[in-house]
Order: structure tokens, then sequence, then C-alpha cells
């Protein structure tokens, strides 16, 4: 590919995004996220990749939607990291697959199913999706801090969300469900789309990732009969990203 000065999709430069980075998938979420940084200025959008950068704690931050899946978050990440970005936090929303997970509540992945196939061009399948160890921690203070009903496990990634939601009609059902009863007994917390990715593709580049979601609701609950109100109010999970970033780069002053 031509080497150019701007990166081609997310149309930014060196010096245009911060080190610390957060990646919602919705780029509607990105003015939400902004709000609470320091002088937020909007940078553009292309495609999918909306971007603002700010400061918190006086430290250039970002924001920048990845769009839905593994494929376009994980070009997110290889042109933010090849113009200085080295701390990704994604903040996104998920569907409950354990009982006890509801709506409202913020699960913080420990680890991703591969149940996608953009990780595969990074890593073998024997390699492992799990965050960075220290955004981890950082989200689960953050979200008990602030008094969130807060999930740590291991999260579902897929490439088909109407395969979650109506696998049935697909011709590979049989394979669907299967795999769908499997993340039900092995205690995975949650259902989303671009963490398994996010998480590998970190690894290959040398970065650091962690991932924490606003739960919408839970199907595994309504199959039940169970009461299940949806919500779509990301605020709560948007407020433990801001939170664990500010411990993250205070700690990172620190060492300095």
């Amino acid at each position: 590919m031509q080497q150019t000065e701007t990166q081609f999709h997310i149309h930014c430069k060196a010096g245009d995004v911060g080190r610390y980075v957060f990646l919602p998938g919705d780029p509607g979420r990105c003015k939400a996220i902004a709000s609470h940084f320091e002088d937020p200025v909007h940078i553009g959008m292309n495609r999918e990749y909306n971007i603002y950068t700010g400061k918190l704690l006086g430290v250039p931050v970002s924001v920048c939607s990845t769009g839905i899946g593994g494929p376009s978050a994980s070009i997110a990440m290889e042109e933010l990291a090849a113009i200085g970005a080295d701390t990704f936090l994604r903040v996104g929303t998920c569907g409950g697959i354990a009982m006890d997970v509801l709506p409202g509540d913020v699960v913080v992945a420990t680890g991703a199913i591969r149940y996608e196939h953009t990780s595969l061009e990074y890593a073998p399948v024997e390699f492992p999706a799990v965050p960075d160890f220290g955004i981890t921690a950082a989200l689960k203070a953050a979200s008990e801090k602030l008094g969130y009903r807060t999930h740590l496990g291991v999260v579902q990634c897929k490439d088909a969300f109407y395969g979650q939601h109506a696998p049935e009609k697909s011709p590979v059902s049989y394979e669907l469900l299967q795999k769908w009863e499997s993340w039900k007994r092995l205690g995975v917390k949650a259902s989303e789309m671009e963490s398994a990715a996010l998480f590998v593709v970190a690894a290959a580049l040398g970065v650091r990732c962690g991932s924490c979601f606003h739960v919408i609701w839970n199907q595994e609950r309504e199959k039940a009969g169970l009461e299940m109100p949806m919500t779509e109010d990301t605020s709560g999970a948007i407020w433990v990203g801001i939170e664990a970033m500010k411990q993250i780069i205070a700690e990172d002053l620190e060492k300095k």
C-alpha cells in the first residue's frame, strides 16, 4: 500500500490523536465521551471513524469510533497505533448471557472468545484473546467505585449479529445453537463483536487494550420469562471508562 502521512481510513496524522484512545463502536457515542475531556476538538469523520481529541489530567487523549465488528475495529487500532497511540479502551455495549447479568450492569472483559475471523489473520487460533491486566484492573476499580453492578469474565465475540439473535433461520443453525449452549455452560458473561479482534491485534502490535460494556438486555433471561427492560443509556459505561483512563494516566505519570 502507498505510504502517506495521513492514515488511509481514519484520515488522521501524527499529532492529531493522543497516546490514550477510547474505542466505542457507535460514531454517535464519541461526542458523549469527548464531553468528559478538557478542551475537546472534533478532528474529523470518515466512514465509521469519528474522532475527537482533548485532555484528561492535562494529557492528550482521543476517542475514535470503530463501527461494528472486528474488521473495522482492527483498522482503527492499526492506524491509530501507526500515529502514536498505544493505550486503547473499548467502551461498548453487550447482551448478557449469564443469568445474573442484568440490563444496566457493567461487564469488564477478562478474555474474549474468538468466534470471529479478524483475529485469525493476526494470531493462530490457539493464542488467547486477553486484555491488558492493568487496564482491566482499572476498569474493575472504577466500576465498583462508581457503584455499578460489575461483572468480570469472558465475553463471546462474533461476526454476525443475527447469528446470535436469529440462529434458527441460519443454514448452520445446528452449529450456532450448539456453540451458544457451550458459552452458557462455560459461564460466559455476555456477547459483543469487537474485543476478541482488538485484544489479539493489540498483542500483535505490542500495545495495551481493555474493554468494558453497558448491558443492553439479556436474551437468556427473556427466554426464561423474566422481566427484561431494555436500556440503551450507555452513560454508566462511559463514566467507568473515563475514570479508568484517568487512573491509567495517573499511574503512567507516576512511573515517569
